[in-house]
């Protein structure tokens, strides 16, 4: 992968430490980008880093001073941002009723305003052009029981898509998310480790298997590829055809 200018491509993963963003750092870094992963615990992002050869940098996403001074150092390093891939996120299966005022903050915060911290500190410094991939969720588009405070989430997370594309668009910055189904990650073990919650998702998923945390990475890597320059505003669904299909 190159950048319309010949340069090696510079490439920003926030969440790079879980199960998507350590294979899209591993897609990215086997085309030949620079990647810098950022992430929260620094076990699992200094483990990822000595992995995956990238460079690991220590963050709170929900805490905009931080995303602030990640996006300025990455830029003081090297000069430039080429892309940008969100991937923090969280799964809260719970009822309306059950949920506590707690559970639907913490749920925002993680999903969305983390999102919404980093786009912004990007797209105030960026220079075109730019690609910015967010995570969004087949729950975002279809009603499924027990989501209501991730869909919600999530559905903010395409609003904002559509919204930032629309404004950014004449100066060079694209806005895209995936929107996968199950996905076999840390972040899904409670759902994936169990025979019967494994067995009622695999049966929503048409194609007959949960995804591979791969599946949603190839998708995002196009997204940010300077390649698909004529991409933006779009919601691409990485479900095993969950959110369209029904066989």
């Amino acid at each position: 992968m190159t950048t319309h200018d010949g340069a090696t491509p510079v490439m920003l993963i926030t969440g790079g430490s879980g199960g998507i963003g350590r294979a899209l750092a591993a897609r990215l870094r086997q085309q030949g980008c620079t990647v810098i992963v950022a992430a929260r615990d620094a076990d699992r992002l200094h483990a990822a880093a000595a992995e995956l050869d990238v460079e690991p940098v220590q963050v709170d996403v929900t805490v905009a001073a931080e995303v602030d001074a990640l996006v300025a150092g990455v830029l003081a390093r090297h000069g430039r941002i080429d892309g940008v891939a969100h991937c923090v996120g969280s799964i809260l299966l719970k009822p309306l009723h059950l949920t506590s005022d707690d559970d639907w903050a913490r749920t925002l915060l993680l999903n969305l305003t983390s999102a919404f911290h980093v786009m912004r500190a990007v797209v105030a410094r960026h220079r075109a052009p730019l690609s910015i991939a967010l995570v969004s969720s087949s729950a975002a588009g279809i009603g499924l029981p027990n989501h209501e405070a991730i869909a919600a989430a999530k559905a903010g997370i395409e609003g904002l898509v559509r919204s930032s594309a629309a404004t950014y668009a004449g100066r060079g910055v694209r806005v895209n998310a995936v929107a996968p189904g199950l996905v076999r990650t840390p972040l899904a073990a409670r759902i994936t480790g169990s025979e019967a919650a494994l067995k009622t998702s695999l049966a929503l998923h048409p194609i007959g298997r949960i995804g591979e945390p791969d599946d949603v990475a190839a998708v995002l890597a196009h997204l940010l590829d300077p390649a698909s320059s004529w991409i933006t505003g779009q919601v691409i669904g990485v479900d095993g055809g969950m959110s369209r299909v029904r066989a």
